[in-house]
């Protein structure tokens, strides 16, 4: 297991990461808000195997949480994360406080249009510009890397590699595959917050996506039917209150007309005060 240094300072750790690039090293950063799982762990494995230097900032951002969202409540277990990173590779860790990202009101923020307006950016409005701005922030103390985001969050990503692209960053925006628990719900910090009865239903949303994809995936190219067979799947569980179904471009997270191209199928729904996200993409016969 590598030693591992955690960074309070933001100068500390830009410095450490300067000094590592110009003896030749690479970087590879994840992101995270802490309390990790797998999902996490697995992007710190990708970027320790593909870079001479893993490292990893562990911020729980105020910026992307309304005022009705679960930021005091946010599950933290520093230790612990710190015992799963230096598990796999990662050296360096940035554990900033509030108001060392933000030592004043903030009063730049970053925004990005369009693939932000559906989805998460309509149930959360602020989410997105929080998401983006601290991890513009983030970049900016990392410098040239390769960054590591999960493809749970696919909007998400999609907003991070636009950023990257439009804001000519040194940052190569690299997405990994979801990782799942065994009955095939996607990993995610908020899962600790369902009751037992949530959690045993929570599933449905797996099983929704792998019907419909699989029914994409026979022949079924009707994206209105797609669509349709995904609502009434989640539907059907009555814990699960929906918040959204569709089919999407993959590059533009536009709702899609056919499946003349990369597709991805999102699905949103709240168990009871939890909210859980889940996706997967089609590869309809060809394309």
């Amino acid at each position: 297991m590598a030693a591992i240094e955690v960074h309070e300072t933001i100068d500390g750790f830009r410095a450490t990461l300067d000094r590592a690039r110009a003896s030749g090293a690479t970087v590879g950063f994840v992101p995270t808000m802490g309390y990790l799982h797998d999902g996490h762990v697995s992007l710190m494995r990708a970027a320790k195997g593909a870079n001479d230097l893993a490292v990893a900032s562990i911020f729980v951002n105020p910026l992307q949480f309304a005022a009705d969202e679960d930021l005091s409540t946010y599950p933290r277990d520093l230790e612990r994360d710190l015992d799963l990173s230096a598990a796999a590779g990662v050296t360096h860790v940035l554990h900033p406080s509030v108001e060392e990202m933000y030592p004043t009101p903030i009063l730049t923020t970053v925004t990005v249009a369009d693939i932000t307006r559906r989805f998460e950016g309509a149930s959360r409005p602020e989410h997105f510009a929080g998401v983006a701005t601290v991890v513009a922030k983030l970049f900016s103390m990392v410098g040239p890397c390769r960054a590591y985001f999960g493809e749970k969050d696919f909007q998400q990503l999609a907003v991070v590699t636009r950023m990257a692209a439009d804001l000519s960053m040194p940052v190569e925006v690299v997405g990994c595959p979801i990782v799942r628990e065994p009955d095939g719900l996607a990993m995610s910090s908020r899962n600790v917050y369902l009751s037992p009865e949530q959690r045993a239903a929570a599933p449905v949303l797996h099983r929704a996506l792998t019907e419909v994809v699989a029914a994409a995936e026979a022949g079924e190219d009707d994206v209105a039917v797609l669509r349709a067979r995904l609502v009434d799947l989640v539907a059907g569980e009555e814990e699960a209150a929906l918040d959204y179904a569709e089919v999407v471009d993959a590059s533009t997270l536009e709702p899609a007309v056919d499946l003349a191209g990369p597709r991805r199928v999102l699905v949103a729904a709240h168990f009871g005060r939890t909210r859980l996200l889940d996706n997967m993409g089609i590869s309809a016969p060809g394309v």
